[in-house]
């Protein structure tokens, strides 16, 4: 059965789908500078409207890439520790629309 929501793949070939904040935390603790350089996080569909990503520097750290096109965002950021990248990217993910999730409904109270 495929992600319900998104999946993370990194370049070494691991997937997870819809991964948790600790998931995220591992698959970004295993980088590295040869041949797992970058995390991708993004809906399972064909065009998808939003993507994250996480991918080792050279000069050490990461680089933190966060593109929705429906709510026109892009941001690209730095950061060392991949406890908070972890938390950050699960808070973003969060917010991001699915198309089987359900939506909100307002209350007329």
């Amino acid at each position: 059965m495929g992600a319900q929501h998104y999946g993370a793949d990194s370049e070494n070939g691991d997937r997870i789908d819809d991964p948790s904040e600790d998931a995220l935390f591992m698959m970004i603790s295993d980088l590295n500078d040869s041949d797992n350089t970058f995390v991708v996080v993004q809906p399972d569909e064909d065009d998808p409207v939003w993507f994250a990503s996480v991918a080792v520097l050279d000069e050490g750290g990461f680089e933190i890439v966060r593109r929705d096109t429906v709510r026109n965002e892009h941001e690209v950021t730095t950061a060392t520790s991949i406890n908070d990248i972890a938390r950050d990217l699960t808070i973003w993910l969060a917010a991001r629309d699915f198309p089987r999730r359900p939506t909100k409904q307002g209350s007329d109270f």
